[in-house]
């Protein structure tokens, strides 16, 4: 896995104060994308034990509330199986904090994959330019959705984050 940046004290990117990871690759090529510079499955950095260790310093601090992965896309095939390693492991360690991912995918197009076990939330959706909404909370284009994953699991029907 490739990633571009490591975000601390973010505010945007899910509930409370969050770490992102910022994953290399993007197959969606969403027209008006804030991020174009991640698409590319080769740029950023190659993700190692000292990304790891900064993001693991970040979630060590009470305050920060969970990481978010975002992108690019963190289900970028490149990225699943250590987005995935990742996901566990902070869920093992840090089982009070909260794990978000954002994608271009739909929620039916990934709602399999082992990794979902592990997230909290999911911001489903390519980005739509025509559905663009500043006034949105936690989606850029109203197309998207803001999934709660666990009562999503439990219910087989989508059941959306509450504000």
């Amino acid at each position: 896995m490739r990633y571009h940046n490591i975000t601390k004290d973010d505010m945007l990117n899910g509930d409370g104060l969050r770490v992102v990871l910022w994953t290399a690759g993007c197959i969606h090529g969403c027209k008006g994308c804030h991020n174009p510079v991640t698409w590319d499955p080769n740029g950023g950095l190659s993700f190692d034990e000292a990304a790891k260790k900064e993001i693991f310093d970040e979630l060590d601090k009470d305050y920060i509330s969970g990481i978010t992965f975002s992108g690019g896309d963190p289900l970028h095939m490149y990225n699943r199986e250590q987005v995935k390693e990742l996901a566990q492991e902070i869920k093992v360690k840090y089982p009070n904090k909260t794990i978000w991912l954002y994608t271009g995918y739909l929620w039916e197009e990934m709602k399999d994959f082992e990794l979902v076990k592990n997230l909290d939330v999911v911001v489903d959706g390519k980005f739509e330019l025509d559905k663009k909404d500043e006034q949105l909370h936690w989606k850029g284009s109203s197309n998207q959705r803001v999934i709660d994953v666990k009562k999503t699991l439990k219910s087989g029907q989508i059941v959306l984050h509450s504000m």
